[in-house]
């Protein structure tokens, strides 16, 4: 007699939230508009966000994107991306003759002002952060001469400051809130006196996602990460998951990317996006994995997210005709641009 053994039921934990966050959704829809308002093309500067799918989107409807602020040519309307950017590029911008919109998200703008107010009080400000990230270019530019990125805790033996008494740290808002925490208590071992921001700079979205997928990779055998490889925070989401327990972590840009052989043995994936991911490619994955088995699908919603942000104010403006008339008076140094209300 051969006694039948049930195979173990497959399932997909589907955390929340996962994807798009405030800041992603107002940079995207603020290109969206731009293109809308005065149609093709809408230069940008470096990527919107850092999403694959996301910005061959945005060129299909009339979007340029550029490395650098000199290839926008001049009367043009510019958008600066999620990221934030430097008082440098402003500055570019204006020589140039360029309507501005800028797109930086709230809350790196938040600790671009932390920045400022602290190097105005002369404080050594340890800036933590991945050197090359667009965010960590951005915030530095507000305080060259009082900023040192420090990335990663084996990195701190190497910082050296005016005044002990009078040093602060700041971070990139995309990073591991357990990298950072880790990072800020050596830097504490160091600088006993060392001054923490009013707030936690680590974004909520960023925070929130993290935390999702830590209560799924504690039950996941394989964790499927949607982002892109240069998005910080998705890179981060696969850390975080093999650091709480998943078997196996990938990051995957669409579900074509994800190989079968991950399946081999697996009975609950665990699956999130990064906070620069539309829920589309987020279907799609969910789409792959039901074809191989994998139907039964479940939500892990620690927390929910409620928080907008209004579109850049610069869109409620004739941005053609002003980049049209600060051409045609060249000699003129315009006395208001879009960037400086913002």
């Amino acid at each position: 007699m051969v006694t039948m053994t049930a195979s173990p039921a497959r399932r997909v934990l589907l955390a929340a939230p996962r994807g798009y966050c405030a800041g992603v959704d107002r940079a995207v829809i603020a290109v969206e508009t731009a293109l809308e308002q005065y149609g093709a093309p809408i230069y940008v500067r470096k990527e919107i966000v850092h999403n694959k799918y996301v910005v061959q989107t945005l060129q299909k409807k009339g979007a340029i994107f550029v490395d650098e602020t000199e290839e926008v040519p001049e009367g043009s309307i510019v958008i600066f991306s999620a990221h934030g950017v430097a008082p440098v590029v402003h500055d570019e911008a204006r020589q140039r003759r360029l309507a501005t919109v800028d797109a930086t998200c709230p809350l790196v703008t938040k600790v671009h002002k932390e920045a400022v107010r602290f190097a105005n009080e002369d404080y050594d400000i340890l800036l933590i952060g991945h050197e090359g990230h667009e965010e960590v270019i951005g915030t530095s530019g507000e305080a060259p001469d009082h900023i040192t990125l420090v990335d990663g805790p084996e990195d701190v033996q190497n910082v050296r400051v005016r005044d002990e008494s009078k040093v602060v740290w700041l971070s990139q808002t995309t990073l591991s809130v357990d990298e950072t925490m880790e990072t800020v208590d050596a830097l504490k071992e160091r600088f006993p006196a060392l001054v923490s921001p009013p707030s936690d700079d680590i974004c909520y979205a960023t925070q929130n996602r993290q935390i999702a997928i830590k209560q799924v990779a504690a039950e996941a055998d394989l964790v499927i990460v949607v982002g892109s490889k240069n998005s910080s925070n998705s890179v981060r989401l696969v850390e975080v998951a093999l650091g709480a327990g998943a078997k196996a972590g990938h990051l995957v840009d669409f579900a074509s990317e994800i190989d079968e052989a991950w399946l081999e043995g697996v009975t609950t994936v665990g699956v999130t996006s990064g906070a620069s991911v539309p829920d589309v490619l987020v279907e799609g994955v969910l789409e792959w994995l039901a074809e191989r088995g994998f139907a039964d699908v479940e939500v892990v919603q620690p927390m929910r997210e409620s928080l907008t942000f209004s579109l850049p104010k610069e869109l409620r403006r004739d941005l053609r005709a002003e980049a049209a008339a600060a051409v045609a008076a060249p000699s003129r140094t315009p006395s208001r641009t879009p960037s400086q209300d913002a």
